[in-house]
């Protein structure tokens, strides 16, 4: 099974940069998209549309301008989750989920803390709940594949400018905690697990001549993480500020 993810700052505007027609010569079973600054019925191209795939959206309730997310299948999901039950967030267009036979796959656009305190305060309140709703999941009889841009930097290695700067995304003590924690409790980096290579990096949040970080990747249940084939971050494009995140896994649907 292929899965591929990607931040597009806004699906119509990445479409322009050519996203859809990169993505359907991919041959990816689950497709996950943040970002998407749209809805379902705002989208007037048939483009977003492929008859090869079932598209699922879930878009900001107040503005489907902001945030947004999106979850294309090649096999028809038995069930969609849109939203994880934290009644402060689900209508903020931030996660949507496809569940098969055996395995969940979900599309997670974390709140962005960069633009200061309440904002970072917002942040850590929605990592707080999701980290009590991973623990709660990890127990059931199937396994996970959280697809995103988590804005969170692990290691040192994650972000090109770590020795030289203390303002990088995502890698204050209580981010890197908080994830690490995740990483120590039935959860794995599904890109590492697989990929060691330095110079990783999938966001380029000041632009290509800033350092990059690598904040986007697959959090999957502990039992996948001997069960990843390949990964590779697709730097060939542009899209958007962000790569896509491409990893197979020897699972079927």
């Amino acid at each position: 099974m292929r899965v591929i993810s990607l931040v597009v700052e806004g699906l119509e505007r990445a479409n322009e940069e050519g996203l859809m027609a990169w993505l359907m010569a991919q041959d990816a079973d689950v497709i996950c998209l943040q970002d998407t600054q749209c809805s379902e019925y705002s989208l007037k191209s048939n483009d977003f549309f492929p008859p090869e795939y079932n598209a699922y959206f879930l878009d900001n309730f107040s503005d489907h301008r902001k945030n947004g997310v999106a979850i294309y299948c090649k096999t028809l999901p038995k069930a969609i989750m849109t939203g994880l039950g934290f009644v402060d967030f689900d209508d903020k267009g931030l996660y949507i989920q496809a569940d098969f036979q055996h395995v969940s796959v979900g599309s997670l656009l974390m709140p962005s803390g960069i633009a200061g305190d309440e904002a970072m305060n917002t942040k850590l309140k929605f990592m707080d709940l999701l980290g009590g709703h991973l623990q709660k999941v990890k127990n059931k009889r199937r396994d996970f594949i959280l697809c995103g841009g988590w804005e969170l930097v692990c290691k040192s290695a994650d972000a090109e400018e770590s020795g030289n700067r203390v303002d990088i995304p995502g890698f204050s003590d209580v981010e890197q905690g908080w994830l690490n924690t995740l990483y120590k409790t039935g959860y794995c980096d599904a890109f590492r697990a697989f990929n060691t290579d330095a110079d990783e990096f999938t966001w380029w949040p000041e632009g290509d001549d800033a350092g990059g970080l690598r904040t986007d990747t697959h959090v999957v249940s502990i039992a996948l993480c001997n069960r990843i084939d390949n990964a590779a971050i697709y730097t060939q494009e542009a899209f958007s500020d962000h790569a896509p995140v491409i990893i197979d896994y020897d699972v079927d649907l």
